[in-house]
């Protein structure tokens, strides 16, 4: 990939984690996972740090294990879009980007809400769409799975150009408001018909164009398809791939199917999630990153990620003894809601035991091994240094940063690490743009009057 002699910008975002078990909640300086001021906190020391963006995942229904809401995980989280709508106020540059799922939605509704946050927080708004696969989930919905699995995509696909469409209906100068003529809006400002597979609606759109015409794009899909939905329609990529040679394939496949669309690769920002433990010394932070990895991977979660995979009840077993003995069921489902041991659990356990076995882990520390352990850890100067090699050898544009404690886990990171990245010049000293488009250096769109994604880009010194 073609070098500048400008070093990539950096590119930051922050999520407050309310469905993984990333957070250690028993901590004594844990806040509450629902209190507007946890939120509020968080996103002002992002902006604090000049970020382009504060993130909010969603899960629609509470994982079970055994039946019972996995307790593990922090249970509950406010609605994302009216949780962002607040923090657009509490905030004056920062992005406000959230998931909102496109297999439980309809396109008018999410794209009237979507353009409505748009409007309220100046264009500051992101969209991270994604699909739901199981019939645990829609049973909230009534609808059991609702769709096969070969069908998420073509209707999440089709769900974002349908929406492209509502917001595509109004133009920049669709409301005049002309007191001479008495003309407030044009003709047929918001019209609309699509006629598609899934979608068959015709109407008017009640939200007039929002500043960014679009909000900014999200996607996180890992198979084939997810990648190429990726690189047709995405604008920023999440990614799970934080260790630096599987980054750098990713990166590399992702970014080289945006051709086959005609985009370039500055159309799209790869963005991992990653974790960071910054303390005065190298040692000091390996042994705190050691102690925040124990307790987030705690005796019960290990017991019931492998569980999980086994898919039988192992209460049984030591978590600091060897695996069980035993082989796994891969049709029986102990953990329901967590995607992320759905399928090729068989598999799994395979390598699972290869690695315990080759490495003598016991099930605690496999669990750790495979799901454990900070991304980031060490001085200030350490962890700078690393984010600046990952991003500028291509391993990604940036991070989403993944907090361990909610509010104040990424103080540190800001106040310690920032402005190092600050002094290397490859993080801005300040927002030069108003838009989470701006911020990211991503292109205009036709009818919001903003600057071109080019100028922005040369602006923030962005290269790939």
């Amino acid at each position: 990939m073609r070098r500048s002699i400008v070093p990539k910008q950096i590119h930051l975002a922050a999520q407050l984690p309310g469905i993984h078990n990333v957070t250690v909640w028993s901590d004594p300086r844990s806040g509450s996972q629902i209190a507007i001021g946890s939120f509020v906190h968080l996103a002002r020391t992002a902006e604090r740090g000049k970020f382009d963006f504060f993130f909010l995942a969603e899960g629609l229904r509470l994982r079970e294990h055994k039946g019972r809401v996995y307790e593990l995980d922090v249970a509950g989280r406010p609605d994302n879009l009216t949780m962002l709508s607040a923090l657009a106020a509490a905030t004056s540059r920062l992005g406000v980007a959230a998931t909102v799922n496109a297999t439980f939605n309809e396109p008018y509704e999410v794209a009237r809400r979507l353009a409505t946050l748009d409007h309220l927080s100046g264009g500051r708004a992101g969209w991270n769409v994604v699909t739901s696969f199981d019939a645990f989930t829609g049973e909230n919905f009534r609808r059991g799975g609702f769709l096969a699995e070969a069908d998420r995509y073509t209707r999440a696909a089709e769900f974002l150009a349908t929406a492209r469409e509502l917001w595509d209906s109004w133009d920049g100068g669709d409301v005049p408001a002309d007191p001479v003529s008495g003309r407030f809006v044009r003709p047929g400002a918001g019209e609309f018909a699509h006629h598609g597979g899934h979608f068959d609606i015709a109407g008017r759109f009640t939200t007039p164009r929002s500043p960014q015409g679009h909000p900014v794009v999200i996607q996180a899909g890992e198979s084939d398809a997810g990648r190429d939905f990726a690189a047709s329609d995405a604008e920023v990529v999440f990614s799970k791939y934080n260790r630096l040679e599987e980054a750098r394939a990713f990166y590399r496949d992702v970014k080289g199917r945006l051709a086959r669309y005609g985009r370039s690769p500055d159309d799209l920002r790869i963005m991992p999630t990653a974790t960071v433990v910054v303390a005065d010394t190298d040692a000091e932070a390996a042994a705190y990153a050691d102690e925040i990895t124990r307790a987030q991977v705690s005796p019960q979660t290990a017991i019931a990620h492998l569980e999980a995979v086994w898919g039988r009840d192992l209460s049984a077993y030591d978590p600091d003894g060897p695996l069980p003995d035993i082989d796994p069921e891969p049709e029986s489902l102990v953990l329901k809601g967590h995607s992320v041991f759905r399928t090729g659990r068989a598999e799994t356990a395979r390598r699972w035991r290869a690695l315990a076995e080759e490495r003598g882990l016991s099930i605690r520390e496999l669990v750790i091994e495979v799901h454990g352990g900070q991304t980031f850890v060490g001085s200030p100067h350490t962890v700078a240094d690393a984010i600046d090699h990952f991003v500028q050898t291509d391993g990604a544009d940036g991070f989403v940063f993944a907090t361990h404690l909610t509010p104040g886990g990424l103080d540190d990171f800001v106040d310690r690490v920032v402005p190092l990245l600050q002094e290397k010049g490859v993080h801005r000293p300040d927002y030069t743009g108003t838009t989470l488009r701006d911020h990211l250096g991503l292109r205009r769109l036709p009818g919001t009057g903003r600057t071109s994604g080019t100028a922005s880009a040369q602006r923030e010194g962005s290269a790939s």
